[in-house]
């Protein structure tokens, strides 16, 4: 298999030979789908193991909520939600990957050190200077995602030229950053839906999803439950599954390797779908 095919590090292996789900445990009390559904770490171990007997690969981990405009947290308040949920999904998942969501090099080294497989970094090394040395030293898998600004700030009439070809470029640029560091950390892109985009923005993304096939990286795709979603259908975010799934099923039809999602079941059921419809 090529590099994109199958990623390796530290005697672990993620087959990508088809494509994977990424299962979404927002352990924070403001997610904008599933904020304060978890409160205690039992609920979260729970619902991580549901996540994997419906067919994750990944579990990711957030201790912070991403949604346009949410609230600062520190790193010390960051690290104390994620800590105990962390060591507990290593402890009865020791098989599945683990992502942790964060944009703080600090927290990505602790996680690390507990056991987390893989960062998951929203800000794609912008927010943390110390963020791509760091990955370059542990040679984890590192997921890029491009934001135009911030959380706070991302959604204040976000602007492009080419929205596609400055994502493109952004991540051109910080591959050959963390080239030049040495890193052999593997790296998966994702354009970044819904951080720092209009609605047109994301679906002119959505449709040239695999022009970023050629830099030769796994592509992530996190579309669930978006406003790119319910902005189109009236919608809230409780009643997108249907528009996820069909958005999904988009998704894999233009390449992606990963599907982040908070709905596993339904995911797996289309990547089988659009599995049998290639073969056919």
């Amino acid at each position: 298999m090529n590099a994109k095919r199958e990623l390796k590090w530290q005697g672990k292996t993620l087959d990508l030979s088809k494509p994977v789900i990424m299962g979404i445990l927002n352990f924070t009390p403001d997610s904008f789908y599933d904020g304060g559904k978890l409160p205690e770490i039992r609920y979260a171990l729970d619902h991580a193991m549901e996540m994997v007997v419906q067919g994750a690969a990944i579990i990711d981990i957030g201790a912070v909520s991403s949604k346009p405009f949410a609230s600062y947290v520190s790193a010390d308040e960051e690290w104390e939600r994620l800590s105990g949920v962390l060591s507990g999904l290593r402890s009865v998942l020791p098989q599945t990957i683990l992502s942790v969501d964060t944009f703080r090099a600090e927290i990505a080294r602790r996680a690390a050190e507990a056991g987390a497989d893989m960062i998951n970094d929203i800000s794609g090394g912008q927010m943390d200077a110390d963020m791509f040395p760091l990955i370059a030293r542990l040679g984890i898998p590192y997921i890029m995602m491009h934001m135009q600004g911030t959380p706070q700030t991302m959604q204040n009439d976000p602007k492009y030229k080419d929205v596609v070809e400055e994502v493109y470029k952004f991540f051109v640029h910080n591959l050959d950053k963390l080239k030049a560091l040495g890193s052999n950390a593997p790296v998966i892109l994702d354009p970044g839906f819904g951080f720092g985009k209009s609605v047109e923005h994301n679906y002119q993304l959505l449709k040239s999803l695999h022009r970023f096939q050629s830099l030769e990286c796994p592509i992530l795709a996190g579309i669930s439950r978006k406003s790119m979603i319910n902005k189109i259908l009236g919608i809230k975010p409780d009643d997108a599954l249907n528009g996820t799934t069909v958005l999904n099923t988009l998704c894999l039809l233009q390449g992606a390797d990963i599907l982040r999602v908070h709905d596993v079941k339904e995911t797996r059921q289309a990547i089988l779908l659009v599995d049998y419809y290639r073969q056919i």
